[in-house]
């Protein structure tokens, strides 16, 4: 039965802290990601694994054994984990010839078109600009200046949509009906899962990545890892990994890591999708946290995160710009996506009710921590 997409205001929820918890995730399991993109992306040129750095100080504020930040302010030289959906995305529209539901066509792939709130779009252009295709990005008008540069700045055609993310997937919809295109998305809808599906098998190189760096430190598996949310694909990713079972240090015995996705509270419609139980669509507002200023999760990721996501929790602009100022003392480069990890693991392990919530996740004080900061200072200049 498909589930029903209801809109929420902007109004709900009135609890203190934007939160939903789900105890029965943690059994939940599915079929692992495949293999195919992590061998693809060592084998790039200038493929590096992104840092994995440990806080100790976060760790002593968070009361919990260690601390770690994956770190995905350099990945190809990008200041975002996007490329790693991109390139293998695109890899694979090109080597087997898809152009979505046009592949009939047999015309040749030209142009490659997508919607972004800035790190998707410059990920699909500069791949584009790579393999010798051009690319068409279109993004909302709440996209700073600075970041629509840097993907012109990638040899693309950028089109300025009045309206929201969802409004600019429309007009990429549109422009991409050409028999010489392909619509390159990290979000599904019915009718449109091949191509987010794998978007979201190339993200599943940066978990695999965080398996391996664990073991180097002699770590423990993590009891919590936190992922911003926009769609909700890199969560997806997340879900899917630890809930087949894949990481250096899973063992039957060992309980499986707790997930939790990191909103803005002006466009949680992750967090409402859970509350009510079915795809939810939210009308958005003005955020720092840009990439993930989205009103409607992926229709593919949906069913994924209602079973295995342990939680949900949306944080303020102010929230994530001060996590961002508090990582970049120490050390790491973080936009307010990126940061947003951090503020949700302050939302969730400190203040009234934290208690609950911590063993919701089951974060004891010896307990490991894994923060994905998705994006470095650089992604949103201009903020």
């Amino acid at each position: 039965m498909k589930d029903q997409e209801t809109e929420f205001s902007a109004a709900q929820p009135p609890s203190p802290l934007p939160w939903y918890t789900r105890p029965a995730a943690r059994t939940w399991t599915c079929a692992p990601p495949p293999p195919d993109a992590r061998a693809f992306h060592t084998a790039l040129p200038g493929y590096a694994p992104t840092a994995l750095h440990e806080l100790p100080r976060l760790a002593r504020e968070l009361a919990v054994g260690r601390v770690f930040v994956k770190d995905e302010s350099t990945r190809f030289g990008l200041p975002a984990f996007k490329a790693l959906g991109a390139s293998w995305a695109i890899d694979r529209i090109l080597a087997h010839g898809a152009n979505g539901p046009r592949g009939t066509t047999g015309t040749p792939i030209r142009r490659l078109v997508t919607a972004t709130d800035g790190n998707h779009g410059r990920a699909v252009a500069r791949t584009a600009r790579q393999l010798g295709r051009r690319a068409h990005v279109f993004v909302p008008d709440g996209v700073q200046p600075a970041a629509v540069a840097a993907i012109e700045g990638e040899g693309a055609e950028v089109t300025t949509v009045a309206g929201s993310y969802d409004a600019a997937v429309r007009e990429a919809r549109a422009a991409a009906a050409t028999p010489d295109a392909v619509l390159v998305q990290d979000m599904a809808w019915e009718g449109y899962e091949e191509i987010p599906a794998l978007v979201v098998e190339g993200y599943a190189t940066l978990f695999a990545e965080v398996d391996a760096q664990l073991d180097a430190a002699e770590a423990q598996s993590p009891a919590l890892v936190a992922v911003p949310v926009g769609v909700g694909s890199l969560a997806q990713a997340a879900v899917t990994h630890y809930r087949s079972g894949r990481g250096a240090q899973a063992s039957p015995a060992a309980a499986p890591p707790a997930v939790l996705s990191v909103e803005p509270v002006g466009a949680a419609c992750v967090l409402a999708s859970l509350r009510a139980g079915r795809l939810a669509r939210v009308p958005t507002d003005v955020t720092v946290m840009a990439g993930l200023n989205c009103g409607t999760p992926s229709a593919l990721a949906w069913p994924v995160l209602r079973e295995g996501l342990d939680a949900a929790v949306a944080v303020t602009d102010a929230d994530s710009t001060s996590a961002a100022r508090d990582l970049a003392e120490l050390g790491v480069s973080s936009g307010p996506c990126g940061a947003a990890s951090l503020a949700g693991v302050r939302a969730a392990l400190t203040g009234a009710g934290s208690t609950e919530r911590r063993a919701a996740l089951g974060v004891h004080p010896d307990a490991i921590i894994v923060l994905i900061n998705t994006e470095g200072a650089d992604a949103n200049p201009g903020r």
